[in-house]
């Protein structure tokens, strides 16, 4: 196959890698506490000719690889809810769920009360305090979350404020190695664990929205589509020069 159809094929292998990509981010514009992906691109260079009596270099031949992708992981806005049990975390903390595989992470914020009293994530999963599964008695009223996670309550008609317990806010020296596993959780990637954050803040009646820019994606996602079209165009016609050049030196006259 001639250079400039590998050149194109590999390019178009690439955009189509990096449409699921950006359909994804469109796909969670609305998820809270979401945080987009990213595409990485590099120039492989190779080439092909291999015979020995090239006078010279052979002159490389210039192919599109993705490396693969990586996490954009800055701040999403922060939305008021007036939701008592909604929180948004200001910094680079997770809030920590616990799931049957074990330990997730999450940055979305928000929460609820299952039947068991016990505060969980929109898939029904406990967040987890620094004592374990943080719950809320029945005859609990004003539910209270501070900065640093401490979750308070007025407790029955003499209204006594009593402690539940406190959020587990964690971060990870190299948040790039999280994985995502879908329903807005992450795992710790090999090489990787979560730390104490004590720096990140808790915003109750707050819930971080998803930090993919809508126009910036739909943009990109056109830019890829009229890109790969073009790409298409390009070795169609390829193709018919080297048709056309193969009909020519067939037509041998008599």
């Amino acid at each position: 196959m001639e250079n400039t159809l590998l050149i194109g094929l590999s390019r178009q292998m690439v955009l189509e890698r990096q449409m699921d990509v950006v359909a994804n981010n469109v796909a969670n514009v609305n998820t809270s506490g979401f945080k987009a992906d990213r595409s990485l691109f590099e120039e492989f260079l190779n080439s092909r000719a291999h015979e020995d009596n090239f006078i010279g270099r052979d002159r490389r031949v210039s192919y599109v690889q993705d490396r693969g992708t990586f996490k954009d992981l800055s701040q999403g806005p922060v939305e008021q809810t007036k939701n008592p049990l909604d929180v948004a975390i200001e910094g680079n903390g997770f809030l920590v769920v616990q799931t049957p595989a074990g330990e997730r992470y999450t940055r979305d914020g928000g929460l609820q009360i299952n039947n068991l009293g016990q505060l969980v994530n929109v898939s029904g999963y406990p967040v987890l305090g620094a004592s374990g599964p943080i719950v809320i008695q029945q005859t609990d009223k004003e539910v209270t979350i501070a900065a640093d996670g401490n979750v308070t309550v007025v407790e029955g008609s003499n209204r006594i404020d009593s402690v539940r317990g406190k959020l587990r806010i964690v971060n990870f020296a190299d948040a790039q190695k999280l994985v995502k596993e879908g329903s807005n959780l992450y795992s710790a990637g090999a090489g990787t664990a979560a730390q104490p954050d004590t720096v990140s803040r808790v915003r109750q009646g707050f819930i971080e929205k998803s930090n993919v820019n809508s126009v910036a994606e739909m943009s990109r996602m056109i830019e890829v589509t009229r890109t790969y079209t073009q790409i298409s165009s390009m070795l169609q016609q390829q193709g018919d020069l080297r048709k056309s050049a193969l009909d020519r030196l067939a037509d041998v006259p008599a």
